[in-house]
């Protein structure tokens, strides 16, 4: 496909990740009782899921900055596309902001913004985003890009979104459970609150970063 595509296929399925995800969210919000911390979590798991599978033969089904750039690092992505995909779920992600706060009141707007769990240091749940992301993109490279997986390919959706509702569960209510920089940058830009967006821009990206390093010693590539 041609850039124009991929970028496309990128910014919807980022979108249609993310606005599943929200509205597990709002109906959090604005319909207590009506689903549990784990609904959530299988929103965005599920959500990623079935984006990779409309999307993902198009653009790679990224929708996650680490994940390009861990990807990047292993060296089984374009450097050079980096920053065009980058744009891309950003805009896609912005958009699913715009459209959740639109559909189900500006009241989730603070909700949607990402805070390490209750009494949880920031530089913990830094590290916690940092190991989430570093499995997450290590899951990514053996069951999407490796030829010798046996499960590569077919599998890459239930495993790539399954691993993001473990992680949710798991370690979501510690470190707040974004491993995704623009699903945390995204609404704080809407609801210009930019306190703790840092800790899911450098977890994320150093850890995606220490995968695809991993991944290119596993495989014996210099670097």
């Amino acid at each position: 496909p041609s850039m124009s595509n991929r970028l496309l296929a990128e910014a919807v399925g980022t979108f249609g990740f993310f606005f599943i995800g929200f509205s597990g969210i709002a109906a959090s919000v604005n319909l207590p009782g009506s689903i549990a911390s784990a609904g959530v979590a299988a929103g965005f798991g599920l959500g990623l899921g079935l984006m990779i599978a409309a999307f993902g033969q198009i653009s790679g089904g990224h929708y996650n900055p680490a994940v390009t750039f861990g990807l990047a690092v292993g060296r089984k992505f374009p450097m050079s596309a980096v920053i065009p995909y980058w744009v891309a779920q950003l805009i896609g992600g912005f958009i699913a902001v715009l459209v959740a706060t639109l559909l189900y009141t500006n009241d989730i707007k603070d909700s949607l913004v990402t805070n390490p769990g209750k009494g949880i240091e920031d530089w913990r749940a830094m590290m916690i985003e940092l190991v989430a992301v570093f499995l997450f993109v290590s899951v990514i490279i053996t069951v999407a890009t490796d030829d010798s997986a046996p499960w590569k390919g077919v599998l890459a959706p239930v495993a790539i979104g399954g691993f993001i509702f473990i992680a949710a569960v798991t370690m979501g209510p510690s470190s707040g459970g974004s491993f995704n920089p623009a699903r945390s940058i995204d609404p704080a830009i809407w609801a210009a609150d930019f306190g703790n967006v840092w800790i899911y821009i450098v977890g994320p990206l150093i850890g995606a970063a220490l995968a695809g390093a991993l991944s290119m010693a596993l495989r014996g590539d210099k670097a």
